[in-house]
């Protein structure tokens, strides 16, 4: 066996072998996956310095979004540089690094699938029932839910692989595996919990969401809506358009997501699993861009950052909306 394929060289019978790639592509793959965590954890980075410095953002669905943009930043900051490392075939670091690795991965796609759950129930009451939004879901409520939400994803993350942090090296065949193997009991369970469950009542809060949705513009445009007051009777303009921006998140979420789930249940092999995994980071990237896209306020402060006007007195008082 060629020396230069293995992982370590000194172990002749215990490395593994490093893939076979040619130079091109290893440089361009190099490139393409560090350009992306470099621009994951920087567009998540002036979503949580927006959201965290302008007052005027300090709503409980911005809140939401800080959170998710946090899971975000992670994985772009720690997630996406080990991601290139494992996709290299050898991996360098302990056992327990491994673990640690494979335990925040679990942690922040937990976080993210809950925090799509709050949006998505976040959207539904502020549509169906505006009258009761503004005393049920306050900033103070919000924070509760988001920090249970963390802590949860922490300890499910940790009950999870919990026989992987005991005993790191029990499932590796050579030195410089990463690998993480759970029972099919646990394996179930996450993916109802975190696949199935989630999905299933997103789509039904959001059906319900569209549903009212559209009843409200009709009955607008037709003129037989009841005299009521317009902000406590029927949802506003910018409560519908939120859905909408807030919907598209979590729709490309979940198409990011659903792969990830059907390879782990179907047992693709390695390339279509790292893929898949690699599909589910970009999805970290992909959210701030659609801030950018549907969010007039994020533009603002984005460009307020650039021109260092952030750093002026007050700024933290700017009217971005």
């Amino acid at each position: 066996m060629d020396e230069t394929e293995l992982c370590f060289p000194q172990l002749l019978n215990a490395s593994c072998r490093r893939p076979k790639r040619a130079h091109s592509e290893v440089v361009f793959i190099n490139f393409l996956l560090s350009f992306i965590s470099v621009l994951t954890t920087g567009l998540n980075l002036l979503v949580i310095i927006t959201i965290s410095h302008y007052r005027q953002l300090h709503t409980p669905t911005n809140l939401l979004l800080l959170s998710l943009a946090a899971a975000d930043f992670i994985v772009g900051l720690q997630q996406m540089p080990f991601g290139i490392l494992i996709w290299h075939g050898c991996w360098f670091l302990s056992g327990f690094g491994c673990a640690l690795n494979s335990f925040l991965g679990y942690v922040t796609t937990s976080v993210s699938v809950g925090n799509m759950l709050l949006i998505s129930v976040d959207r539904y009451l502020a549509i169906c029932e505006p009258m009761y939004y503004p005393t049920k879901v306050t900033v103070t409520a919000v924070r509760l839910c988001v920090c249970l939400c963390w802590i949860l994803s922490v300890i499910y993350s940790s009950w999870i692989l919990r026989d992987l942090f005991t005993k790191p090296d029990r499932y590796l065949t050579c030195f410089g595996e990463c690998v993480v193997a759970i029972s099919y009991i646990e394996g179930t369970v996450d993916f109802l919990l975190t696949f199935v469950g989630p999905i299933t009542v997103i789509i039904v809060l959001y059906m319900r969401v569209f549903v009212v949705a559209v009843s409200q513009a009709r009955a607008m445009r037709s003129h037989v809506v009841a005299f009521k007051p317009q902000s406590s009777a029927t949802a506003n303009k910018s409560e519908l358009k939120a859905a909408r921006n807030l919907g598209v998140v979590v729709v490309v979420f979940l198409l990011c997501l659903s792969p990830y789930y059907i390879c782990s249940v179907t047992g693709g092999n390695n390339l279509d699993s790292l893929f898949q995994i690699w599909l589910l980071y970009f999805n970290s990237c992909l959210n701030p861009v659609i801030y950018a896209l549907f969010y007039p306020w994020f533009r603002k402060a984005i460009k307020h950052i650039i021109t260092l006007q952030i750093l002026q007195p007050g700024s933290c008082e700017a009217n971005l909306l």
